[in-house]
């Protein structure tokens, strides 16, 4: 149960990926995210990972934690929301340029249900944007995915989108930091709504 691993009273303000995949993100957001752009993160926490000079639209969040959310010096607005529960977006159809999930995707029990509700909030022509290391909390990581490597993972995402209908070829890319003290890869996953 999501509630007993993220107790209101608990929040985890704590980075889930080292610094050179933070790092590898925020720069791969500045090249693939518009100035101007309305924003969803979803599975959003105390941090979203967007550059600090892009200018954005509207950047909502949807969350596990309200502590954690209203930390979130980013987010204009903030939902919070158990999506194994509820896998609905509290949001309008076409609200959204862009559509995030950073390194929760394997925390989804509907991950498909879910991405149907990303397309659905995406505008025309808007993309969603997975991201994906191969840390996770064990315990709270669907069973599956706990067994697979990150090539699979990366197939397994892409037909997760493919099963959400409604969008393009998805196409991964492996983003990790390279050098010094760089450990955590990171990847992406990345379509757009058709």
């Amino acid at each position: 149960d999501d509630e007993l691993f993220y107790p209101k009273e608990q929040p985890r303000l704590v980075y889930h990926i080292d610094e050179g995949a933070v790092a590898a993100l925020t720069n791969y957001y500045k090249r693939e995210i518009k100035p101007g752009s309305d924003v969803l993160d979803v599975c959003s926490s105390w941090v979203s990972h967007y550059p600090y000079g892009l200018k954005l639209g509207r950047v909502a969040g949807t969350g596990m934690n309200s502590r954690e959310l209203s930390s979130n010096t980013q987010l204009t607005e903030y939902t919070q929301r158990d999506l194994n529960k509820v896998p609905t977006l509290p949001y309008s159809d076409n609200s959204f340029d862009v559509v995030t999930c950073v390194v929760s995707i394997d925390y989804l029990t509907k991950p498909v249900e879910i991405l149907s509700e990303v397309r659905r909030v995406l505008r025309p022509g808007g993309k969603v944007i997975l991201s994906q290391s191969n840390r996770m909390f064990m315990t709270k990581a669907v069973r599956m995915w706990v067994s697979m490597g990150d090539q699979d993972h990366l197939e397994l995402i892409g037909q997760y989108l493919k099963y959400a209908g409604g969008f393009g070829a998805p196409k991964a890319y492996d983003i990790s930091a390279k050098g010094r003290g760089a450990r955590d890869p990171m990847y992406i996953v990345q379509s757009v709504k058709a």
